[in-house]
């Protein structure tokens, strides 16, 4: 792991001009530019479209981590240091999600203003983590009941940065937290469709545990909570005894990891006579290309719930919660 929790507020700007060139934003009130905007890194493309969607255009909001690239391994680029060491804001994940960034971020905060988003949820809600001990499961993006708790964590963190804004801040959190309960009400209503028995899923690593709870499917993640962990041939055959067993006949890749466990799968139940398909990509630490409906929270939770629904024998709507959905 990268150390570079020893940092400098010094050493951090003067990576900054070097690598990019630039002063430090100019303004007259903490947290904005010239142009009266917060600058604000955040690392996911999930946390991102929730910051955008609460500052709305208070705020110029990059992401760090673009389609398939899995913040479990992720680490930080000189570009990337440069962008949060002159940002008025740094948003990132926590619970050990970004485990690459956390010495970094650890110092960062000693300069400025670096806010985990899911720290501090209700630990009622969260999931222990099965590798790390005092740890939780990150993957609380999942359920949108869950995720409205984040949306709130977010809305109190500008309005503390900005609080000349902090009606906006408000109505704009009140309008998504209404989206977000819908897309959940048609989440329950469509994954409740699904055969009974037929309510396993299947994907390369285990990041749907949340969304098993909340909807009542078993989980089975070839590799563990963080994509570090590796697959043994013993996980590998025990998943495939439980396809041909249970008559499984749909298993799932996800966008941000490798296929070759999935196909293994595909291939073991394959040599014992049981059919097995693809039942679709996942989006599980990232979401769609940028400038997509599935390039959105709401697009990429909508994607998932429809695909795993129509691949294990439930009903759904053409084009999924809203009609956008150009795989269904």
């Amino acid at each position: 792991m990268y150390k570079f929790a020893r940092f400098s507020a010094l050493a951090v700007v003067f990576i900054t001009n070097i690598l990019v060139g630039c002063s430090p934003p100019e303004g007259n009130a903490r947290g904005t530019t010239s142009e009266g905007k917060l600058q604000i890194v955040a690392t996911t493309g999930m946390i991102a479209d929730l910051v955008r969607e609460i500052a709305g255009e208070r705020a110029e909001v990059v992401g760090l981590m673009g389609p398939g690239v899995d913040p479990h391994t992720y680490r930080q680029t000189r570009s990337d240091i440069a962008a949060m060491a002159s940002a008025d804001v740094v948003f990132w994940h926590g619970l050990y999600l970004e485990a690459q960034l956390e010495d970094f971020f650890i110092g960062l905060a000693k300069e400025k203003t670096v806010i985990a988003v899911a720290e501090n949820l209700d630990r009622a809600e969260l999931l222990s983590h099965e590798t790390y001990p005092n740890r939780f499961d990150p993957h609380v993006w999942m359920v949108p009941r869950i995720w409205k708790s984040v949306a709130v964590n977010v809305r109190e963190s500008l309005i503390s940065i900005d609080s000349a804004n902090a009606d906006l801040y408000r109505a704009n959190t009140d309008a998504y937290l209404v989206k977000l309960d819908s897309l959940s009400a048609y989440a329950t209503r469509i994954l409740a469709s699904v055969p009974k028995d037929q309510r396993v899923l299947v994907t390369a690593h285990d990041a749907f545990r949340y969304f098993g709870r909340e909807y009542g499917f078993e989980v089975l993640g070839i590799q563990g909570i963080s994509t570090d962990s590796e697959a043994s041939l013993k996980r590998i055959e025990d998943i495939v005894g439980t396809l041909v067993s249970r008559r499984i006949g749909a298993i799932f890749v996800e966008s941000s990891v490798s296929d070759r466990n999935v196909m293994a799968l595909v291939e073991g139940a394959r040599s014992r006579q049981h059919r097995v398909v693809i039942g679709g990509e996942l989006f599980s630490d990232a979401m769609g290309a940028p400038g997509t409906y599935e390039g959105t929270y709401l697009g990429m939770i909508d994607h998932n719930v429809t695909i795993i629904a129509r691949a294990l024998g439930g009903s759904v709507p053409k084009g999924g919660f809203s009609g956008r959905l150009k795989c269904c």
